[in-house]
């Protein structure tokens, strides 16, 4: 699976130890979508497109997940 078709979901925000509350500061901070996001999940290449050190490792978790 790549990034274009792995999908981020709250499962993995948590799987790294963090809270809804700063992904949501995060989401807004970088005008994503927040309700899309815990209805759909988020694909993984757009949310390491931010570049974000926290992102990348929820990422990298999901990536982990799918092997």
């Amino acid at each position: 699976m790549t990034d274009d078709t792995l999908i981020i979901r709250m499962d993995d925000v948590r799987s790294v130890k963090m809270c809804s509350r700063g992904t949501r500061d995060f989401f807004k901070k970088h005008d994503l979508d927040w309700s899309d996001f815990l209805q759909n999940g988020i694909p993984a290449d757009k949310l390491a497109a931010t570049g974000d050190p926290m992102a990348l490792q929820v990422v990298e978790a999901a990536r982990g997940r799918q092997k």
